[in-house]
């Protein structure tokens, strides 16, 4: 969850994880007055849109990963003092000293080991009836490229995992959440072959298996992925969260 990314590559081409935020985004009814927590706010792409929302508001762009915050903080200066910024894991207890109204989040649930103690961190942070809207990868998620890294390297797939809407639903009733709907889409994105896909490979999908290779084979690495899946599509299934803190 912790580890750091590139931030400015991810900016870049981060696209698709835009498009798909926006729809979570759309989700959430606001009076534009909330303050509302984006629990991965990555390079702050979908922050600015949800800022724009809250012309009375605030919103706080938490992530793990110290060099998208700053990333989040270039691309969101226009905002002012509407902006926390924060630095931290979403798997422990939240340093926040006032409750939120709201919390969102995209693309970023998958990356924490333990949704017992997220979905227990997040409750901790929101108000009663405060709503919690949010979009990661659920089961079956880049199905593809599992298998593909099953056979690279030494086989590891990974430290994200993809959880089905019902064993989801029953983490948030246990962890204090209620009008509960979970549910699975199919989001397939095709990518332009060589290294348009290698470069979205790298930056988005294998971060931590180059973390454990040495430089020089990194490159070798992306590329053997790249070359075994038949096509540069990515067979994205999104998991979909919307819930209520119990009163």
């Amino acid at each position: 969850m912790t580890r750091d990314w590139d931030a400015a590559t991810y900016d870049r081409i981060s696209d698709p994880m835009l498009r798909m935020g926006v729809a979570v985004l759309d989700r959430l009814t606001l009076a534009g007055d909330e303050r509302v927590l984006d629990a991965g706010c990555g390079s702050g792409r979908v922050t600015e849109l949800l800022l724009e929302r809250l012309p009375r508001g605030r919103a706080i762009a938490l992530d793990g990963s110290p060099a998208m915050v700053d990333q989040a903080r270039r691309r969101l200066a226009r905002f002012g003092d509407r902006v926390d910024y924060l630095v931290a894991d979403l798997g422990r207890p939240l340093p926040l000293a006032e409750p939120v109204d709201a919390i969102l989040s995209t693309a970023t649930f998958h990356w924490v080991p333990d949704h017992g103690a997220l979905f227990r961190n997040l409750a901790g942070v929101l108000r009663p009836r405060g709503r919690l809207v949010a979009q990661c990868g659920g089961a079956g998620n880049i199905a593809a490229v599992m298998a593909v890294l099953a056979t690279v390297g030494d086989g590891w797939t990974g430290p994200a995992h993809f959880e089905t809407p019902e064993v989801t639903a029953e983490r948030l009733a246990a962890a204090g959440f209620t009008n509960i709907d979970c549910w699975l889409t199919p989001e397939s994105v095709s990518l332009e072959p060589g290294e348009p896909f290698e470069r979205y490979l790298r930056t988005i999908v294998l971060g931590a298996h180059l973390e454990r290779l040495p430089e020089s084979e990194r490159d070798w690495f992306v590329r053997a992925v790249a070359d075994r899946l038949p096509e540069p599509t990515l067979d994205y299934v999104r998991l979909n969260i919307c819930a209520e803190r119990a009163g």
